[in-house]
């Protein structure tokens, strides 16, 4: 799926006429709510949680350079190497050439948001190498040639009937002939396709949820245990993530699991939460003869000194795109990049520039509940509205538009003209809505382009509180 934030309007409209995605959306949003809602709600002392931790992320930030330093001094007395990757191309090539190194072919990656950024696949492909996703959300929309939908639930947007549809068309070299609908048969004919995969595997590749620069260790978090398989059975262990991921020790690690598990998918922990530290030694029984560890910067660097650097504190738990009804009524791909919902309406301006993707902050209703649950307290409104002023001082906003807002502002300055302009309006409105709903409405057509608009009063607020004023002085 190759669409782009610069097509978001017309990848918006597309996603609300979709009906399988509808279905789709509906049915995962309302269990990722509802089990977060269980979970925090038992949990007293979750403010006190979430304070704590954007503490210590603040702290971490504040002397990133000296964490990082410390974690890549641990990770070489544990056996393992770190490489440094200041943009994607640089983060593909590092990679590329470990992977084809001893003749390596064929690769086994667990889920990477990291990796997508990158676009990590397609540069392992041109290489020559065989890349096959081992989360099974990642695998399925791999087989549909498609970006992911949700930061945690990949194929979020795919129903039952379509997943039977891809493994029906693409099993079928394996030997697996039948059409299967129950879900636990897909899971089970999936399972058996990528056994041989992790087996057969020269390259393991992974992202990495925390980094401990106390230890050394990578913290991956999954319910399936696809990492672990990943990082454990080939001989080559690839670890791809990002600078901001670092923590003091594995004391933290605790606590920001425990935030993560809850907000992403409503667990009290995970099904699996491995540490990791370097290579097998002599006494292990198992483990990857080579570890690397890949830190991509990516712009981050230049974020810490700037206005975005809270961003900087979202570790992907997809909750604010749980809670978002922008994301629940169009998907994660009409946003056109990797990060979608309100933090990718944040991070991919940042990454791809508002000629690219202004549409992205401008799309938000600011409703303010992806602030309200997000476990690292990042002021997700307040930093679209930042977007959304860049973006007017940039002059990029259509002449028309930036006519109408001047005009409101103009109006909105004086009250007295603003009282009398309103008043006529719904004045106006309340005559045109008769029959208490309004079918157009005039320099206003999106409001009611799929649905009516209800008449409004015959007086505005503030006529109707004078004349309550009046009557009872």
């Amino acid at each position: 799926m190759q669409q782009t934030s610069r097509q978001f309007k017309q990848n918006a409209s597309a996603a609300l006429k979709d009906e399988n995605l509808a279905q789709a959306m509906a049915f995962a949003k309302d269990g990722f709510i509802g089990k977060r809602h269980t979970i925090v709600s038992g949990i007293p002392e979750w403010q006190a949680m979430r304070s704590h931790a954007q503490q210590l992320k603040n702290h971490v930030l504040d002397h990133l350079d000296d964490y990082l330093q410390r974690y890549e001094a641990a990770v070489q007395a544990n056996g393992g190497q770190v490489h440094w990757a200041k943009d994607s191309q640089e983060a593909c090539a590092i990679i590329a050439g470990l992977c084809m190194k001893d003749n390596a072919h064929s690769v086994a990656k667990g889920k990477s948001m990291i990796g997508e950024e990158v676009d990590l696949n397609e540069a392992l492909e041109k290489a020559g190498m065989e890349v096959v996703e081992t989360d099974l959300g990642e695998y399925i929309i791999q087989l549909a040639g498609e970006m992911p939908s949700h930061i945690i639930a990949p194929a979020i947007h795919k129903t039952r009937e379509q997943v039977s549809a891809l493994f029906h068309e693409h099993h079928r070299q394996y030997g697996l002939n039948e059409k299967l609908d129950d879900r636990r048969a897909l899971v089970n004919e999936a399972r058996t396709v990528l056994r041989e995969k992790f087996l057969n595997a020269d390259v393991g590749i992974t992202g990495a949820n925390f980094l401990l620069a106390d230890t050394g260790q990578h913290v991956l978090i999954t319910n399936e245990g696809n990492g672990d398989l990943s990082s454990n059975l080939p001989r080559r262990q690839i670890v791809i993530t990002s600078i901001e991921k670092v923590l003091p020790g594995p004391e933290d690690a605790a606590l920001f699991i425990r935030l993560l598990t809850a907000s992403a998918t409503g667990q009290q922990i995970s099904n699996y939460a491995s540490f990791y530290s370097g290579p097998r030694r002599a006494e292990d029984q198992d483990g990857p003869a080579e570890y690397h560890v890949v830190l991509l910067d990516n712009g981050r660097s230049a974020m810490l000194g700037n206005e975005f650097r809270d961003m900087l504190r979202c570790f992907r738990c997809g909750a604010c795109l749980n809670h978002c009804p922008v994301y629940g009524n169009i998907g994660g791909h009409a946003y056109g990049w990797v990060y979608p919902g309100p933090m990718g309406s944040v991070w991919t301006p940042i990454m791809t520039g508002l000629d690219e993707s202004g549409d992205l902050p401008r799309a938000c209703t600011l409703n303010g509940r992806c602030a309200e649950v997000c476990p690292m307290s990042i002021p997700l409104p307040d930093l679209l509205r930042e977007h959304r002023r860049k973006h007017w001082q940039r002059g990029l906003p259509s002449r028309g538009e930036r006519l109408a807002t001047k005009l409101w502002a103009f109006t909105a300055q004086r009250p007295r003209l603003y009282r009398a302009g309103s008043a006529l309006a719904v004045r106006l409105m309340a005559l045109l809505g008769r029959r208490g709903r309004l079918r157009r409405l005039p320099l206003a057509g999106g409001w009611t382009g799929s649905r009516d608009l209800p008449a409004p009063a015959t007086r505005t607020f503030m006529q109707a509180w004078q004349k309550t004023k009046g009557e009872r002085g």
